[in-house]
């Protein structure tokens, strides 16, 4: 594989259909891609596993060309103190909203074991993972499933560790990404760098191939980061506005307006993700204390409300950094514009 990462997906193109949980990535964005001879990735992560059986099935009758992403198991523990008192704040726009808030924290593993063996009966050919690495007996059966691992990372450091798990790939992640950042310690501060530039450190400790993604916005981006040393490129938000996504429509209509820089925040779910600013985090950005899932499950019923609502000043508009180019076009057209 080290030599022959788009040869995996059978793509033509260096440029892939990065994961979008929560709603994005749907069946037809992926073999939307495949069409103009590109390659995407299922989103696992918060689906349930007869759901995303549903959808490995529906791309697998297809298509070859595909991955699916899975969250790794990785929680970060809330303080119990400031987990009650961000509920309290919420209660004044959850009562507006007429939805109940958990008084208790929800950890949960986003049903970790049934995905993985949804994934070991499918064996799709590549399986990624975000938020840190999968437990050895999950890995060692995804391999003896035909499955090539890729792991997701956001440092030289993160990487140099992945290769030595024995991971067949890295998608490279930076801070300018659009949702959840990867990175395996939301509670430590790293650097923030450049795409290109976390390639190339990536690149200093490890060969493993490199899948990079992170405030993608034009063909010169993709060319940056390939010329960094990426085999591929994974684009997401640029995806977001495109007609076979699944983007509910308040984030279709919050991305329409320049909102300015994305800013990083745990508001929504507890973990550092890109966003660009709304109500809600104007209100409540630096608010929300580390602790996933707690936040996530803590927020989630303002944020389904406001998106039946079509509201998008309480939804979470994920974005990257290269969000003001998302256009609704086909996928493919997105895609194949992309390729440098």
């Amino acid at each position: 594989m080290a030599n022959d990462l788009l040869g995996l997906f059978g793509s033509e193109l260096p440029v892939l259909a990065a994961p979008m949980a929560g709603g994005p990535t749907k069946p037809r964005l992926v073999l939307a891609a495949t069409a103009v001879g590109s390659a995407g990735f299922l989103a696992g992560g918060y689906q349930t596993p007869e759901a995303l059986a549903t959808d490995v099935a529906e791309v697998r009758a297809a298509t070859d060309r595909y991955g699916v992403n899975l969250f790794a198991p990785n929680p970060v523990p809330v303080d119990p103190s400031a987990y009650a008192a961000y509920r309290e704040l919420l209660l004044p726009l959850a009562e507006a909203y007429g939805v109940e808030l958990p008084v208790e924290p929800v950890e949960d593993d986003d049903t970790w074991a049934s995905k993985v063996e949804v994934l070991v009966e499918a064996a799709p050919p590549v399986v990624s993972f975000t938020f840190g690495p999968p437990d050895p007996t999950a890995a060692d059966a995804l391999r003896r499933a035909g499955c090539a691992l890729v792991q997701t990372v956001t440092s030289a450091e993160e990487a140099h560790r992945a290769a030595g798990l024995g991971m067949d790939a890295l998608a490279v992640q930076s801070a300018d990404a659009g949702g959840h950042w990867g990175t395996w310690t939301p509670a430590v501060s790293g650097g923030r760098l450049a795409l290109p530039d976390l390639v190339r450190s990536v690149r200093a400790v490890t060969d493993l191939p490199v899948i990079a993604a992170g405030g993608v916005g034009r063909a010169a981006d993709v060319r940056a980061a390939l010329d960094a040393g990426a085999e591929a490129v994974a684009v997401g938000t640029l995806l977001l506005l495109s007609d076979e996504a699944g983007t509910n429509p308040a984030h279709r209509a919050g991305l329409v307006a320049d909102r300015g820089a994305p800013v990083t925040t745990t508001a929504f779910s507890g973990r550092p993700a890109g966003a660009v600013m709304n109500a809600f985090l104007a209100a409540y950005d630096a608010k929300g204390p580390l602790g996933y899932p707690a936040l996530h499950h803590l927020t989630s019923p303002i944020r389904r409300a406001a998106a039946a609502r079509a509201d998008a000043e309480h939804v979470n508009l994920w974005a990257g950094t290269g969000y003001r180019n998302a256009e609704q076009r086909p996928a493919g057209v997105i895609l194949r514009a992309l390729v440098p």
